[in-house]
């Protein structure tokens, strides 16, 4: 005769099963990693953290000058306050320096946005040259800081700010670099992703994009020359009203001070540009792609030109260059939006089909 469980005996047997450790059915996995080794991973952590780091400097960048304020270190080297100086020439010195920091920081949001770009989509895939085009950027934009000496102020606190974020960077490129499938050298940079037809509406587009970043490196250059050398083009003096000699008169540190914005600026554009046209070149079109040009592009031109009629310099010579880019840029956004940003498939871009 067989026992037949009463109900009360089936609910205890219930309740010490539901007690019972679960050890049986899973598996607990050590994870050996180092902490150091697992944050720094593949390099990519690091160099999205200089990019942060750079859109974060971008925008405080934009918030002092929005403010109007100097930083505490300018006013000890000028010796006078934002406040001080705007008593002289209806402000128009002050405007003048301020439209250059607010230039500077949307260049720098514009590099900020590509690096993290790059390290997440291209550097994640193994694309080597998206690696190369992380060290060139990085010559290019860390060397700029020694333009800031052109005319012989040292930024302490800028110089601070950089080498503090350069091992990051220089360990984040050595550690991607052994993550690389195999060594490529930097010729992969000349090497186009895609071959689009250049009379297709994607092909003008790309062209458009292309030629706007060529832009944005030669004034950039331009930009950051002039800031190791003579400082003002006559646009610059006609807004202020003064000549070079009379603001040095207002203080002698004062030409210093601008030429240091001046060269900072030209060295963040550059790099921008840098980074865009390579971006365009080497990058397989992808949503995420545009979606960073365009980012990147519209705080960039956004900042550079919206800040001329706040402060009333609007002198149209002055402002073509930056006006004409602007629209190549968008122009190549508007074309390349739907090849771009539509799911790649067979007779997409990358096959020559549009």
């Amino acid at each position: 005769m067989h026992y037949l469980p009463s109900r009360l005996d089936c609910h205890e047997y219930c309740r010490q099963k539901a007690n019972r450790p679960l050890l049986h059915t899973r598996t607990i996995m050590r994870d050996n990693r180092s902490f150091v080794g697992a944050l720094i991973d593949d390099g990519r952590p690091l160099l999205l953290f200089t990019g942060l780091c750079l859109a974060l400097s971008g925008v405080f960048a934009l918030f002092l000058s929005a403010t109007g304020q100097f930083l505490p270190h300018d006013v000890q080297y000028l010796g006078m306050t934002a406040e001080q100086l705007c008593t002289l020439q209806e402000c128009r010195i002050v405007h003048f320096m301020l439209h250059d920091r607010v230039s500077f920081g949307g260049a720098i949001i514009a590099v900020g946005a590509l690096y993290m770009w790059l390290a997440e989509f291209p550097l994640r895939n193994r694309e080597p040259w998206s690696w190369w085009l992380f060290a060139v950027s990085g010559v290019l934009g860390f060397g700029s800081f020694l333009a800031y000496l052109g005319y012989g102020y040292l930024d302490f606190w800028h110089g601070v700010a950089t080498l503090a974020l350069l091992p990051f960077f220089v360990l984040g490129l050595a550690r991607a670099y052994f993550f690389l499938p195999h060594f490529v050298g930097p010729q992969c940079l000349l090497r186009q992703a895609v071959h689009v037809p250049w009379k297709s509406s994607f092909g003008i587009g790309r062209g458009c994009l292309l030629a706007a970043s060529v832009g944005l490196v030669g004034g950039g250059l331009t930009i950051m020359t002039v800031g190791m050398t003579s400082v003002f083009v006559p646009q610059d003096l006609a807004f202020i009203g003064l000549s070079a000699d009379d603001l040095r008169a207002v203080s002698p540190r004062l030409v210093p001070l601008i030429a240091h914005d001046r060269a900072g600026f030209g060295g963040g554009v550059s790099t921008c540009g840098v980074l865009m046209f390579f971006s365009i070149w080497c990058g397989t079109p992808s949503r995420s792609l545009w979606q960073a040009m365009c980012l990147a592009g519209t705080t960039g031109f956004a900042t550079a030109i919206g800040v001329h009629p706040l402060i009333g310099y609007t002198d149209a010579f002055h402002l073509a260059p930056a006006v004409a880019g602007a629209i190549l840029f968008t122009t190549g956004l508007v074309l390349t939006f739907r090849p771009m940003t539509a799911a790649m498939a067979e007779g997409s871009p990358a096959t020559g089909g549009l």
